[in-house]
């Protein structure tokens, strides 16, 4: 069976993003693929991809509570971003009115259960 899409990466918000990064590359034995000040990705051999951003005045999750819940969001990939974004409508996500960079590759979304996740071409 295929999906609407292949998962692309799993992004983390964190204070510092390269301190984060560089316990999940120890940890996992990956390398980092991109570096930036506030946003750094570590990449598997099989093109899996974690990403750490940084997020002003973090609160870290406290599990188990509803009041610091874990967050994160996917970006998953597609082949074209017009028809995966009417697929994705149709399975119940809302397009993000707030949408931070118009006209680049990716586009934000809200599951049903109100979770952002982006869809990215390429």
């Amino acid at each position: 069976m295929s999906g609407v899409a292949r998962l692309h990466s799993v992004v983390l918000d964190c204070p510092e993003p390269k301190a984060l990064a560089d316990f999940y590359a120890g940890l996992l034995g990956w390398k980092v693929a991109d570096e930036e000040e506030d946003w750094v990705t570590l990449a598997g051999g099989d093109r899996t991809r974690l990403a750490f951003q940084r997020v002003a005045e973090y609160v870290p999750p406290v599990w188990p509570s509803a009041e610091h819940p874990q967050q994160f969001h996917l970006d998953l990939t597609v082949n074209d971003m017009a028809e995966a974004e009417n697929q994705v409508l149709a399975l119940g996500a809302v397009r993000h009115e707030h949408q931070p960079d118009e006209g680049c590759d990716w586009t934000v979304f809200l599951d049903p259960a109100g979770h952002p996740f982006c869809l990215v071409t390429g």
